[in-house]
């Protein structure tokens, strides 16, 4: 069985176990990483040297990094939709995933530490009235994006949503004022609709 080595609350190991419960993937998820810790140790280094989660460990395999453990899920097990076929599809469910770390992924995480992690009081105001900014200006795009599709890459769900649909739930649920995006909210509730998603994401954000 496969095994994902990560704390259920981390939005990177929820990709995952996301991934794996819509592939009808079995698999077997312990507690690691922050207040559960176990990843600075010298067996864990040896899977991951940067000590982060999610790991996946399938049989001999071992692959860290969730996005690339989300293509793996895809390639080895997917089917149908799951498993794209073709350089442009995989090229475009590749870009968006893509953008999601090197653009959306920095502003969710100062909202996640300023609103979730942080003590009212201890707020940076300033930190986060640039990180809304940011993320509406990015989901903004997102939202032009689905005007003419109900998901990233057409009609189907696919490996293109997990990361940014992950990050939805957390958009959509903390504490802030956010715009009207009507067809980013038809596409979260979407997934919202889907029982893989409730089970594996919207989960208390701690």
């Amino acid at each position: 069985m496969i095994k994902i080595l990560g704390r259920a609350n981390s939005v990177n190991v929820q990709k995952v176990m996301w991934c794996a419960a819509e592939l009808d993937v079995e698999v077997a998820r312990a507690d690691v990483g922050g207040a559960f810790g176990g990843n600075d140790t010298d067996a864990f280094r040896a899977m991951n040297p940067n000590g982060s989660v999610p790991v996946l460990v399938d049989g001999d395999f071992v692959l860290w990094e969730s996005n690339a453990i989300v293509r793996y899920l895809c390639d080895q097990y997917g089917s149908g939709d799951w498993k794209l076929g073709t350089p442009p599809q995989n090229g475009l469910a590749g870009q968006w995933m893509d953008w999601y770390l090197t653009s959306m992924h920095p502003p969710m995480t100062t909202l996640f530490w300023q609103l979730i992690r942080t003590d009212p009081d201890m707020r940076d105001a300033a930190k986060i009235e640039t990180a809304i900014a940011q993320g509406t200006k990015l989901w903004a795009m997102l939202d032009q994006h689905l005007a003419t599709r109900d998901f990233i890459m057409g009609d189907y769900l696919s490996m293109a949503d997990i990361p940014l649909g992950s990050s939805a739930y957390r958009w959509h649920s903390m504490d802030f004022a956010r715009p009207d995006l009507p067809n980013l909210k038809a596409w979260w509730d979407r997934l919202v609709e889907r029982r893989a998603y409730r089970e594996n994401v919207m989960i208390p954000i701690t």
